[in-house]
């Protein structure tokens, strides 16, 4: 039965926008007293939370898929529908956020952190909102818009001080009860501990956390084993403990062999960039089980070529607490200048100066695509997608109202600088979107240069004819049927034929 889960999958889906209402006033001797449809109500939004209470990503394991409340529907009398209610999703403090790219949104390291995963959709207006003094009565009304979908990576990297590494069966769980009040599984075969095991432990006026690593072998970092998908929680600790077992019976194996294969796995594991190297942390050695007579010997032979390699060695008991109050205090040393160095390395946080934009960026950009029937243009933007999402295109009203929209964004400007003529096939938004032949709009106000840059249409040969082209060939034509009837007059006047009475 699963009881740890650090790395999952999570399918989530923001609440629907509700659409606004369409609906008319009516008052006593005053049946259409004007508009009076609400708005619909925001979608929920969907909140990952960095709880300190939760230690596991277990939930959503069972549970993936999460949906937050859709926004009411607009009603008559100026009646607003209800916002969509948020959806808060607690989550182990050290999660990180990624997206189906494999690209880091959040590293929710700090209790409390808050981060918005997903968004929920926008309300539509009513009909009374979008009344004005030229459409005093609209008979429309905009649409909710979908909120965002989509499948985020949850990974959960513990947050300790200290990391516990060795091989199975070193007593590394063991040690962290005799340390501090956790309780871990604990028995005599490999591979006892199937996840990673807190506990805190006080020295002195010092209060730091372990964790241990548990199925650390050879080949762990290339996936041999259970190591690589633990190695990751040892990325955050501060410092690393080697529990070495020095009354072990397997053949072929002795504390200075392991150390050897274990400081080799922690070197082949890759870090996150800017991240310390795992072998250039502060590290100690313990050598565990010593209240075995044959342990205490082999711990006392290995215990000075331990040393010359540069390491601070520690004999302990789990079972008699021997050496524990030593190697507390001596880890407690080691978190305490990782945290003072922390402080004075790392840069002050900035101040956060809010100021207004200089410029406005780009409402929509025109994107020319080429295909087996010939050119598309694409417009793509926050603002000219969400209108199409809103609009009912069931309703002409509706439509005619987007159409406005659109030009008034400057639509038409971006297209016909894209090369666009009459009667070319549009897109608006990404995919599929919604397809439509142009027509431009031309207004007495200015003249639609219609053509890409370095050409005239007026110039150039054009398919479509203009009015001076259909006002001469009318006028050619009268032309030859005039000369016709005249060649015909002339022909009776010289007696080339004579009309049958």
């Amino acid at each position: 039965m699963t009881t740890f889960v650090d790395r999952v999958q999570v399918h989530l889906q923001a609440g629907r926008g509700g659409n606004g209402c369409v609906s008319i006033r009516r008052e006593k001797f005053k049946p259409l007293a004007g508009p009076d449809g609400g708005a619909g109500g925001h979608g929920g939004d969907i909140v990952l939370l960095a709880d300190p209470q939760v230690t596991t990503l277990l939930d959503y394991h069972r549970r993936p898929h999460r949906t937050a409340e859709n926004g009411g529907y607009g009603a008559g009398d100026y009646r607003a529908g209800t916002n969509g209610e948020e959806l808060v999703l607690s989550v182990p403090v050290g999660t990180v956020v990624k997206n189906a790219a494999g690209e880091t949104l959040i590293d929710m390291t700090e209790p409390g952190t808050r981060f918005v995963a997903a968004k929920g959709g926008i309300g539509g207006l009513g009909n009374n909102a979008l009344a004005s003094s030229k459409r005093k009565a609209p008979g429309f009304a905009l649409l909710g818009t979908e909120g965002w979908a989509g499948t985020l990576t949850l990974e959960l990297k513990t947050i300790a001080d200290v990391a516990f590494v060795g091989y199975p069966s070193a007593g590394k769980s063991s040690l962290i009860a005799a340390m501090s009040a956790a309780k871990p599984k604990i028995a005599d075969y490999p591979f006892t501990t199937l996840h990673p095991n807190l506990g805190v432990v006080q020295a002195g006026e010092i209060r730091y956390t372990v964790a241990d690593v548990p199925g650390l072998i050879e080949g762990a970092s290339e996936g041999k084993g259970l190591g690589l998908d633990f190695l990751r929680h040892v990325e955050r600790c501060s410092a690393l403990l080697h529990v070495l077992d020095c009354a072990t019976l397997e053949p072929g194996r002795d504390p200075l062999s392991d150390l050897e294969i274990i400081r080799k796995e922690l070197g082949s594991y890759p870090v996150p960039e800017g991240q310390v190297p795992l072998l250039d942390r502060p590290q100690l050695v313990a050598l565990n089980k010593i209240d075995v007579p044959e342990a205490r010997e082999l711990a006392d032979f290995v215990r000075p070529e331990i040393e010359a390699l540069g390491y601070r060695v520690f004999e302990i008991s789990t079972v008699s607490h021997e050496g524990l109050r030593e190697l507390s205090f001596a880890l407690a040393g080691l978190v305490e200048e990782e945290r003072q160095r922390r402080i004075v390395e790392e840069p002050e946080q900035p101040r956060i100066v809010l100021q207004p934009r200089v410029g406005r960026e780009a409402a929509y950009r025109v994107k020319t695509e080429g295909g087996t029937y010939g050119t598309l243009y694409r417009i793509l933007g926050e603002k000219p997608e969400r209108w199409v999402a809103q609009t009912d295109f069931t309703n002409d009203e509706a439509v005619g109202y987007l159409a406005d929209r659109l030009q008034k964004l400057g639509i038409e400007d971006g297209l016909v600088k894209a090369g666009a003529t009459a009667g070319s096939t549009v897109v608006i938004g990404p995919g599929s979107g919604v397809v439509f032949d142009w027509e431009p709009t031309v207004t007495s106000a200015a003249e639609v240069q219609m053509g890409a840059r370095g050409s005239d249409l007026r110039v150039d040969p054009n398919t479509r004819r203009t009015n001076k082209e259909r006002r001469t060939e009318y006028h050619e034509l009268m032309d030859a049927k005039a000369e016709a009837r005249a060649e015909l007059e002339r022909e009776r006047k010289a007696g080339m034929w004579n009309e049958e009475k």
